[in-house]
């Protein structure tokens, strides 16, 4: 291995060992890391900022802006109390509302942007029954990655997956992989309520709270909220016409937001850019340039060469290590770098003897959008969460976040592997 590599590896798996200790912001570690490749000359500053994804920077500044400025109206503490009132005050059920309404968002638009959306109604509901909204929030991270792995627009590895391989058609992942993704959620939600139940059952002292408060009063800025929701639908409708427009995502986000500031004007623009996530934001910048890093200097092109060799071809064998790899490298690892290498090497794998490299593709699907449940930067969702949780004052720690994503994840994968043994190669 070139001295550069051995660099790259040194950097990146020491700022993730200072991020798992918490010692000092993640933000900061990351911005570090990558300042340190780029003065080493592992990447030039032109190379860095090529491996900066601005899509993803696009999409989450725009979707904070709309969010957080309809924040403003109560819309959220609306929907909080109604679904609260639904589940009658009852936490658990409260639960599985926002986990399954979560996934089903993360399914037909994206996860990064569901969670945008239900952040602030988990945070209006876990207030009024005065408890921690770390069941919750957990819950809705783990939904939005299982019901984003169920469609072709859910999660960016499908989004490169079908754009890579034409005949994977959105009703073709609809078929292959949403039966798998409803078959987990129906085994982590009782899961997550299992591990959670003692907090659950503190939260039932308060349920009188909620079942108490009025829906009237709620709304406090009907205008703003019909500016919000003209600018907000639109954007949804664009993410929904997203495979005939052909317009990426950021521009969609970033073309609602600017409509939306322009209904609303400059003094609601400044409260808009000073809501944004910015330690989130920037916190993706240095990921994006210390995993570029490791693309540049062959490490993760090696790994994804001992999987070839290592399998000798057989498709089950390589289905099976391809969804193990993925997952337990998108637990730590951003999942677009190492979706982006795998591709061409398991397209490689057709000319080597596999004739049939479907399998390979829905297992790269799986392990590459679940594996992001495993640790808090496993996943775009996770990070947006933990970021907005932070500026509510309950800031998610990567250990106690770590200690029940990682059991979870795992399941997931092994509920993963039967289905694709069974569906695919008996």
């Amino acid at each position: 291995m070139e001295q550069q590599a051995i660099w790259a590896l040194g950097i990146f798996l020491l700022t993730y060992a200072l991020i798992i200790s918490e010692k000092v912001h993640r933000t900061l570690l990351a911005m570090s890391g990558a300042a340190l490749m780029i003065m080493l000359g592992i990447l030039d500053q032109e190379s860095a900022v090529h491996h900066i994804d601005f899509n993803t920077l696009g999409l989450l500044i725009g979707m904070m802006i709309i969010v957080n400025t309809t924040a403003e109206t109560g819309l959220f503490s609306y929907i909080g109390i109604w679904t609260a009132k639904l589940a009658k005050g009852n936490p658990i059920t409260i639960l599985w509302l926002l986990a399954l309404i979560t996934a089903v968002g993360s399914a037909f638009l994206d996860n990064v942007t569901t969670i945008i959306l239900m952040v602030p109604v988990a945070f209006s509901i876990t207030r009024r029954l005065r408890v921690h909204s770390f069941p919750y929030l957990f819950s809705m991270i783990i939904a939005t990655n299982i019901g984003g792995t169920a469609t072709l627009i859910g999660d960016p590895p499908n989004i490169m997956i079908g754009s890579a391989v034409k005949e994977l058609t959105f009703v073709a992942f609809l078929e292959n992989l949403a039966p798998v993704a409803l078959m987990i959620l129906a085994v982590i939600l009782p899961l997550v309520i299992l591990i959670f139940r003692k907090q659950l059952k503190e939260a039932s002292a308060n349920r009188h709270r909620m079942m108490e408060i009025s829906l009237e009063g709620l709304i406090t800025e009907k205008k703003l909220l019909i500016k919000c929701l003209i600018a907000l639908g639109l954007t949804l409708l664009g993410f929904f016409l997203h495979q005939y427009t052909h317009l990426e995502t950021a521009t969609i986000a970033l073309a609602g937001a600017s409509l939306l500031l322009l209904m609303t004007g400059e003094h609601v623009m400044e409260r808009a850019f000073r809501s944004v996530e910015w330690p989130t934001i920037f916190f993706f910048v240095g990921l994006f340039v210390l995993v570029g890093g490791l693309v540049d200097t062959g490490i993760i092109t090696l790994v994804a060469e001992w999987v070839m060799h290592l399998t000798g071809g057989n498709p089950l064998s390589t289905s099976m290590l391809i969804l193990w790899l993925s997952a337990i490298a998108s637990a730590f690892i951003d999942n677009i770098p190492l979706v982006a290498t795998m591709i061409p090497m398991i397209q490689d794998m057709g000319s080597l003897g596999i004739s049939n490299l479907e399998p390979l593709w829905w297992s790269l699907a799986l392990g590459a959008c679940l594996g992001g449940n495993g640790t808090l930067i496993g996943a775009s969702a996770n990070l947006i969460a933990a970021g907005m949780s932070a500026k509510e004052g309950e800031p998610i720690r990567f250990v106690q976040y770590l200690k029940y994503g990682l059991p979870l994840m795992v399941v997931t994968i092994l509920i993963s592997s039967v289905y694709i043994y069974l569906r695919y190669f008996i």
